[in-house]
């Protein structure tokens, strides 16, 4: 057999051969094996291509060898990913508000590479990224690796804060002010990624969008806050913060009718407290940051639905209430 330039690469070919063109229904004989490998620059004799195969699958490859009428056939049966699971992950992508566009296709073209060429039309026919709401900033997958750079290596950082203008131009928060805090953890909450950390000047936790942060690098001073995380919750922290808007933490308590337990539950979990009122009605007590959001979950909510304690939030709510009524004049 002719030695070429490529011979030493074989198995590696044949392994791409059966990756791309096999899978668990799409079959390819030796003939065609023989061909894609020329297709690289390698010829081979069929001995040393069975000798191949039993190596790949003594390394864990389960490659099968189907006889079908006449014909025999060999299929690429294990795969890092399961279609089902490429799935998944391409609709998490989709979904992501914060991947951008350009981003997502990305990934959705190296994810299709997990996979044969069959099984990756499947794929394609799901990407509908053009038509979702993206976010604009493409520096945001290198924002997040630095972030959690930051925290391995137990290091603050520093970046800049900005926000939308009507004219769609981004406008740098307190006059382009580098801010300097200790990241702790990331949290994806309703669609946007944040970054959760301590502010050792304001001495407390804080939260910020991570594709509205703009020129993050690493510091080299070491993270503050540590007291405050060693039980800290990130999940309850953004159940507690609505739309991730931070306010004046409290107990409050919301009566509302039976059918609306399941409401509370998604959004709090199981172990929320109950208390029964009556037939048709019961009592949630939830810990939450008191803000405009928070009020505008219960409004949603429809009729039926009030807050009822403490006092100082029923009368922020009627407040809040007036404020609308005054907006659009109603009397």
């Amino acid at each position: 057999m002719a030695k070429t330039a490529n011979q030493k690469m074989k198995i590696v070919y044949l392994m791409q051969i059966f990756r791309e063109k096999t899978d668990e229904t799409h079959g390819i004989t030796m003939a065609d094996i023989l061909r894609e490998l020329e297709n690289y620059g390698i010829s081979a004799e069929r001995k040393s291509i069975y000798a191949d195969m039993e190596a790949l699958n003594a390394a864990g490859f389960e490659i099968a060898k189907v006889q079908e009428n006449r014909e025999t056939r060999y299929y690429l049966l294990s795969r890092e990913f399961e279609v089902a699971e490429l799935k998944l992950l391409v609709d998490a992508i989709q979904s992501s508000k914060f991947i951008t566009e350009k981003k997502s296709r990305e990934l959705i073209r190296k994810m299709e590479k997990l996979t044969s060429a069959y099984e990756a039309k499947g794929l394609e026919r799901q990407v509908y990224v053009a038509g979702r709401i993206k976010t604009m900033n493409e520096t945001i997958y290198y924002n997040v690796d630095e972030i959690h750079r930051a925290i391995s290596e137990n290091r603050k950082i520093q970046f800049q804060y900005f926000r939308w203008t009507r004219d769609k131009k981004q406008e740098l928060r307190h006059g382009g002010q580098i801010y300097h805090i200790s990241p702790w953890g990331l949290s994806w909450d309703d669609e946007n990624y944040y970054m959760i950390g301590y502010d050792s000047e304001a001495g407390k936790i804080k939260h910020y969008r991570v594709d509205k942060m703009l020129s993050i690098r690493m510091s080299e001073e070491t993270r503050e806050g540590k007291e405050y995380f060693q039980q800290f919750d990130m999940a309850a922290y953004a159940r507690q913060n609505f739309g991730m808007f931070g306010g004046e933490e409290a107990d409050v308590t919301i009566e509302l009718p039976n059918d609306l337990a399941g409401v509370i539950i998604d959004r709090f979990g199981k172990n929320i407290m109950m208390v029964p009122e009556g037939s048709d009605r019961f009592r949630a007590h939830v810990h939450v940051a008191v803000s405009l959001p928070f009020f505008g979950w219960v409004f949603s909510l429809g009729e039926g639905v009030k807050i009822v304690g403490p006092d100082w939030v029923v009368e922020e709510a009627e407040k809040t209430i007036q404020r609308l009524a005054q907006t659009y004049d109603i009397p």
